[in-house]
């Protein structure tokens, strides 16, 4: 079963379907930024984006740092 989430935006109210979820990770995920229990702004909204946008960016930088890190096939034959 498809689980909806709510955002109350500029008074507005958008309902989005995220899927099974069974875990609760997207909605938890969702709700790390952005709250369900009160009414947005538009600008709320927008560093709600740049928070988690500078989050993913972080964890990009980690991944690859971490990847750096991960033997290549040419160090194992030599």
């Amino acid at each position: 079963m498809n689980k909806n989430i709510t955002f109350h935006i500029n008074n507005e109210a958008y309902t989005i379907d995220i899927g099974k979820d069974p875990n609760n990770h997207l909605r938890d995920g969702l709700k790390k930024f952005l709250t369900t229990e009160k009414n947005l702004s538009t600008a709320e909204l927008l560093l709600a984006y740049l928070r988690k946008s500078q989050e993913l960016v972080t964890l990009e930088e980690e991944i690859q740092e971490e990847l750096l890190q991960v033997p290549t096939l040419e160090q194992f034959t030599l």
